[in-house]
């Protein structure tokens, strides 16, 4: 049986429908208490983050009602960025770890994603048996037992000194205007100070937040007014971060976007050089370029694909002893640093690369040459599965047929959002332009 609430990060969607309501998110509360508290006979503690939506305050109070009737005690970390919930997990002695974000959808959706007591995400496995005993029944703790919860004021400043310590010894960044956007996001204080406390001349966008501009014409998948703050200032660099911070897109000089492909071709390539890569593989998901693939092939780099979701990601580096995964989206996972994706220092590494090679941004981002890639989204609606029906599977193979020997076309649903996504690479940009159209048009007359 697959899971019916978890999405490949966590659970997710418009506020004040199912699941994303109060007492939803209150029976959630209750249903992983049990599950690491009262079922696992641990210390009973858990921490839970949050992004800047206005909708935060509603679910960190459900969830907290849920996890202290099951007898967890709960910290609560405020506005932080997600990898520092999989820090502060392990670091505060937690049994679970709580993030209140929706990443980088706007801010009428929400979700909550889970880290275990080790700092890593939940397995599909774990959010199953959760699932079940939301179906079972939820009893509660005695009146001797439930949870207390408090407030925990210094979070962000552990994960500032955390974020500064993974830049190289005796390295600053003096000289170097940094352009950081936020996304009127949970990183909209942590970014900031840790350029600044390095020694960044720092340009903010997006650090503004009201509740509800949160990824809203800023951040990691909206940098245009990133490149134009960038181009008007001078500045040397560009870093933009999404909703909850653990995605990176980059800007270099000129005002071209590398995306985390690029960044992923350059670290894989330097830790190579450096004898840290482990097990010489990167591990990407089925979305990265084939450029991508090509190039470290050429550098006798292995590469190794999951399906798309950055846990799934960090899943397989763990399997195989691996220390740097991601996804083309901008979350670059580098496991000697952080439990999950970290867009903040992810852009600190490539900092650092620009200070070791004495090479402005453009140079570093100019990886390899990526494939011609197109990608389309196509909403439906909830109930509907598209991808199920005649038509639509018609379709697929014959993009599939064309494609033989000279690309590949992906589709599938998206895990955060009711969106069929429609990837496909090759060469040929006619080619190209006709297979994601004609798979498109089919999605798009069955979801009428």
């Amino acid at each position: 049986m697959g899971r019916k609430l978890f999405g490949t990060d966590g659970i997710r969607g418009e506020v004040n429908k199912h699941p994303m309501t109060a007492s939803m998110a209150q029976r959630i509360g209750e249903a992983v208490g049990k599950y690491f508290g009262v079922q696992k006979g641990a210390s009973k503690r858990v921490v839970i983050g949050k992004d800047t939506r206005q909708s935060g305050y509603m679910f960190e109070y459900a969830l907290t009602a849920g996890l202290t009737s099951a007898g967890m005690d709960v910290l609560l970390l405020g506005p932080v960025p997600t990898p520092a919930v999989g820090l502060l997990t392990p670091s505060m002695r937690a049994d679970l770890g709580i993030m209140v974000s929706a990443s980088h959808n706007k801010f009428w959706d929400n979700g909550i994603k889970f880290f275990g007591p080790d700092g890593f995400k939940l397995s599909d496995q774990v959010e199953m048996e959760i699932e079940e005993l939301l179906d079972n029944g939820l009893p509660s703790a005695s009146a001797l037992d439930i949870g207390r919860a408090q407030r925990v004021d210094d979070g962000r400043f552990r994960y500032v000194e955390r974020a500064k310590s993974t830049f190289p010894t005796g390295m600053r960044l003096d000289g170097i205007k940094v352009v950081i956007d936020c996304a009127n996001g949970a990183a909209y204080r942590a970014a900031p100070e840790v350029l600044w406390e390095l020694g960044a001349e720092v340009v903010t966008v997006g650090v503004n937040p009201d509740g509800k501009n949160i990824n809203d014409k800023c951040g990691s998948t909206d940098p245009k007014l990133a490149v134009e703050t960038l181009l008007k200032t001078g500045a040397d660099v560009g870093l933009c971060l999404d909703g909850d911070a653990d995605r990176l897109i980059l800007i270099d000089e000129k005002g071209r976007i590398g995306d985390g492909d690029q960044l992923m071709g350059l670290l894989a390539v330097r830790w190579a050089d450096e004898k840290k890569l482990k097990g010489g593989t990167l591990v990407t998901t089925l979305m990265s370029n084939l450029g991508l693939e090509r190039y470290l092939k050429t550098s006798g780099i292995g590469l190794e694909r999951t399906k798309v979701g950055d846990r799934y990601v960090v899943e397989r580096m763990r399997e195989g002893g691996f220390n740097l995964g991601g996804e083309q989206s901008g979350h670059i996972v580098m496991t000697d640093y952080a439990t999950t994706g970290d867009g903040l220092i992810a852009g600190l590494q490539f900092l650092a690369e620009i200070l070791q090679t004495g090479k402005p941004a453009s140079e570093n981002l100019d990886v390899f040459a990526p494939v011609p890639q197109l990608l389309k989204n196509i909403r439906y609606s909830v109930g509907q599965e598209p991808l199920q029906l005649p038509e639509v599977q018609k379709a697929v193979q014959s993009a599939e047929s064309l494609l033989i020997g000279r690309g590949r076309i992906l589709i599938r649903k998206s895990g955060t959002e009711p969106l069929i996504r429609v990837m496909a690479e090759c060469e040929d940009d006619l080619l190209l332009k006709k297979v994601v159209d004609d798979v498109v048009d089919s999605v798009v007359s069955v979801c009428a």
